[in-house]
């Protein structure tokens, strides 16, 4: 009897485990996926390393069909009309016809530059009103005509600018890593205010590495001097700020209601904030850093972890409901990780190795990428080029 019993609960197990990890289908890029995937229509579009566009039929994982560029594809695609636009390693802004990829236009900005091994991204161009506004490693903000590619106005920061715009209204807001957060007049391009971050001692240039987010009257991003903030959005003073000690905050908080969801780098922890007064409601502790946006669907939020994981916690609780592993952080998880909270014995992050480390971390499957969920099924790339669409 108990032999039975112990057979149906693994076999329980395994059934349950299988039908939440089998992918729908995957498709291979042949290399890293750092850009998050957009999807429109019947297409699921995204960049890779290889320097190459892909779309694919988002129920099959076929592909329709690709766009080699001038350099590696580090950012998410944005839509406007007929047309989809992406940036490149390379400095170009690109804009093809989205049903067959041809080259409608392009736009060169200045040369794109990296500011260290943990500079991940490239800006993602964002369109509103038939401008294309996008940052560049050249220290630029850039507006251009979607139509026609012709640059509308340009802004001059002090450092490399690969944060998303983010556009409100009248304004555009922008972070850049010389450690500034502007609002620009979006028609014109004239500063209205700037922000500077407080620094640490460590790094006093708090570089702002990814997008902001908007609750209210305020504007919200993290920096790498620990610290997140939440500005006025009509005179960039501070309504608060968090200090998260020994950490980055470089992914995008994502707003749900009242309440902010985010990762951190170096803590390696998930929280989630209550956005009127900073509060944490709860967090989950991890054994490696979360760059990407968290998403929200139904009653949970997603998101990708650098240890080849994707969570999905229960938005209330921070339960967690569901957890999807690349193939290969299940077969190489425990050569780095000796728990879901802490490094194998002898492995250091930021030590001598660091550049190793960072690679076998990457080897894992690591997941860069903000997943997406069009009809149930979310899609995604990792850092070896395998891209994935999971049924949920």
């Amino acid at each position: 009897m108990k032999k039975i019993y112990w057979i149906m609960i693994l076999s329980l197990c395994f059934v349950s485990l299988w039908s939440q990890n089998r992918p729908k289908w995957t498709f291979n890029a042949n290399s890293g996926i750092y850009a998050s995937p957009l999807v429109d229509g019947a297409m699921v579009y995204f960049g890779s390393n290889d320097s190459v566009f892909y779309a694919l039929d988002k129920q099959k994982g076929q592909k329709i069909w690709s766009y080699k560029t001038k350099g590696a594809i580090k950012s998410k695609a944005a839509i406007s009309s007929a047309t989809i636009i992406f940036n490149d390693e390379a400095g170009y802004v690109n804009a093809l016809d989205k049903t067959n990829g041809a080259i409608i236009w392009q736009f060169k900005m200045g040369a794109e530059q990296r500011l260290d091994m943990w500079d991940y991204y490239l800006s993602s161009p964002v369109v509103s009103d038939g401008i294309v506004y996008i940052g560049s490693g050249d220290q630029h903000v850039y507006a251009i005509n979607a139509d026609s590619g012709e640059l509308m106005w340009k802004y001059k920061t002090q450092g490399i600018v690969h944060a998303a715009p983010l556009v409100h209204k009248d304004k555009l807001f922008i972070g850049s890593l010389d450690g500034q957060f502007y609002a620009l007049d979006k028609q014109t391009g004239s500063e209205l205010w700037k922000f500077r971050t407080i620094g640490d001692q460590y790094f006093p240039i708090g570089g702002i590495q990814r997008s902001a987010s908007i609750y209210n009257d305020k504007v919200i991003f993290g920096s790498r001097d620990y610290n997140i903030y939440a500005l006025d959005i009509d005179k960039g003073t501070g309504h608060w700020n968090m200090k998260e000690r020994g950490s980055w905050i470089i992914a995008t908080p994502l707003v749900e209601g009242d309440y902010l969801y985010f990762g951190t780098s170096d803590t390696h922890r998930f929280y989630c904030m209550n956005a009127v007064t900073s509060e944490i409601k709860w967090e989950k502790p991890l054994n490696m850093r979360v760059y990407a946006t968290a998403i929200a669907h139904r009653e949970r939020v997603y998101f990708a972890c650098f240890n080849g994981k994707i969570y999905g916690l229960n938005k209330d609780t921070g339960e967690e409901e569901f957890v999807f592993q690349t193939t290969e952080s299940q077969g190489n998880y425990s050569s780095l990780f000796k728990s879901e909270t802490h490094f194998a014995d002898g492995i250091q992050l930021y030590g001598e190795d660091a550049l190793k480390v960072e690679q076998q971390i990457l080897k894992l499957g690591a997941i860069l990428t903000t997943p997406c969920i069009d009809d149930g099924t979310m899609f995604f790339g990792d850092a070896n080029g395998y891209f994935y669409a999971i049924k949920l």
